[in-house]
């Protein structure tokens, strides 16, 4: 006599959608471009100064945008008091609740004690609104010491230590999903996030007019770097995982061994990231390369950090935790799928745009004891290529 015993397995949903992914991307973007920012900003290097710029303009537009996107991931955004009522500090996502608005603050709050000079100058001009909102935001005509810029500084590197610690632990503590219960996935983020923020400071030179030789020297250098370290890392991950060495990573890999599509999308991600680092070490080579094809690596960089930030939010729920095979994701067209990517991208332009329109960041000093003459700026503006209102 033979029996057969029916197991009927649950259907689960993905608990994460492309809001998740649009936050660690942007997160991760922010304190990595503080971190580049911070040589100019924090140390006074003067060769750095005009890559610090960028960064800042990258790091506060990032750093604005990217909560919208955790609140949208919540599903019921308004449900967020629930951290602070209850906290639960045994819990990375608690503590990130925590250490999320004071890296918020911490980074405005930096910004604008750089860019206070130049908006004291612009709101002694005649620009109509825009001399008057300058004047505004800049609060008055007191002065702020280079000793409080600097500590503020190292207050917003402290919390985007934080933030670093707390995105990657929040994901790799998940042990019912092997693809991210492993050691290497904190630092994969880190790697990964330097390559974009590059990638986003390279395409920023370019669509902002700045244009600087230097900055694509600078970001390219250390877009070779982080490729290098990216690519030790994903090595020493599949290597972990073939050999056995981590329970975790040996179970990940089995659970995709039979996935076509986990395949072509490694192979994919493996290309797009050797080609990234092979044409970057080129191009960095000669100030014609990196002029002509700084801001296609850019791009290409961003796609890296993307797509990587996608494959393991998004595509490794696709894979059945309770029964074999695999679950099928299509992105949807509504808020919770392309609509809310395109809808976060045009935020962060918005954000963007906003600070280009009211803040002269291109004349920005980065010492808040330092304000330029009006008719300095508008030198340096008309030498720049910075659009003038009113």
């Amino acid at each position: 006599m033979s029996l057969v015993t029916e197991v009927v397995v649950p259907r689960y949903g993905i608990a994460w959608y492309p809001w998740a992914v649009q936050y660690f991307f942007l997160i991760a973007l922010s304190y990595t471009s503080l971190w580049i920012a911070a040589p100019g900003i924090i140390l006074g290097k003067k060769h750095w100064l005009a890559t610090s710029r960028l960064a800042l303009l990258a790091c506060v537009s990032t750093t604005l945008v990217a909560p919208v996107a955790l609140l949208a991931d919540l599903h019921q955004p308004l449900r967020f008091w629930h951290f602070y009522a209850h906290p639960t500090p045994w819990s990375w996502m608690s503590l990130g609740s925590f250490l999320l608005p004071l890296h918020l603050a911490s980074t405005v709050l930096l910004a604008w004690l750089a860019w206070r000079p130049a908006l004291k100058a612009r709101s002694q001009e005649n620009d109509g609104w825009f001399s008057l909102i300058a004047g505004w935001i800049a609060w008055g005509d007191w002065q702020v010491s280079r000793k409080i810029m600097v500590l503020v500084g190292l207050a917003a590197l402290a919390t985007s230590v934080g933030m670093m610690i707390y995105t990657g632990a929040e994901v790799a503590i998940v042990k019912g999903r092997p693809l991210w219960h492993t050691i290497w996935l904190p630092p994969m983020f880190v790697a990964t996030g330097i390559v974009g923020a590059c990638g986003l400071i390279l395409l920023l030179n370019r669509i902002s007019g700045m244009r600087q030789a230097d900055t694509n020297r600078q970001m390219l250098a250390i877009m070779v770097g982080a490729c290098v370290v990216a690519g030790f890392i994903a090595l020493t991950w599949f290597l972990d995982g073939a050999n056995a060495v981590s329970g975790s990573v040996a179970a990940a890999l089995d659970s995709i061994d039979q996935s076509a599509a986990w395949r072509s999308t490694a192979i994919e991600g493996g290309i797009a990231g050797v080609l990234l680092a092979a044409l970057a070490f080129v191009v960095r080579r000669t100030p014609a390369r990196r002029k002509a094809f700084g801001w296609v690596l850019g791009l290409l960089a961003l796609h890296v950090a993307w797509m990587f930030r996608w494959v393991v939010l998004m595509n490794v729920q696709t894979v059945a935790r309770n029964s074999a095979g695999f679950h099928d994701y299509h992105v949807a067209f509504g808020s919770y799928g392309l609509t809310g990517i395109i809808g976060i991208f045009g935020l962060w332009l918005t954000a963007l745009l906003l600070i280009e329109l009211f803040v002269p960041w291109r004349e920005a000093s980065l010492d808040p004891q330092r304000d330029a003459p009006a008719s300095n700026i508008s030198v340096s503006a008309a030498s720049q290529g910075a659009p003038r209102h009113g």
